[in-house]
């Protein structure tokens, strides 16, 4: 069983600024990518960062200097630092996983349960 548990959604104003994590546990042998897809009522699901295990981390357009990607290999944890939020980035924020769970094993991608973040004055 593999389980990845996020915190650190909420409401902030515009301008403010949030921090995700997501942590991944259990049966794992090796995890390669990891990162954030983020939903909006209405619109279609959209790969907000995601972050090799070793290389350069890739960013929408639209969150460029705004948001950072960053990882904990020892913990298994993938964080999300949003600065300078807008009202359009109010999504629920979805971290996932690609995952290896034995040498023998092949690779499949696992999912958080989705975090609210609401930016609104």
């Amino acid at each position: 069983q593999v389980q990845l548990v996020e915190s650190g959604g909420g409401l902030v104003q515009p301008g403010g600024s949030l921090r995700l994590s997501c942590a991944a546990s259990g049966s794992i042998y090796s995890i390669n990518a990891m990162g954030w897809f983020r939903q909006a009522p209405g619109k279609q699901r959209e790969l907000v960062a995601t972050i090799p295990s070793g290389g350069t981390s890739t960013y929408a357009d639209s969150v460029k200097g705004r948001f950072t990607v960053s990882r904990d290999n020892a913990k298994n944890t993938v964080y999300l630092q949003m600065n300078s939020l807008k009202p359009e980035d109010t999504a629920v924020y979805l971290c996932y996983a690609d995952i290896r769970r034995s040498i023998r094993s092949g690779r499949d991608v696992y999912w958080g349960q989705g975090t609210q973040v609401t930016v609104s004055s």
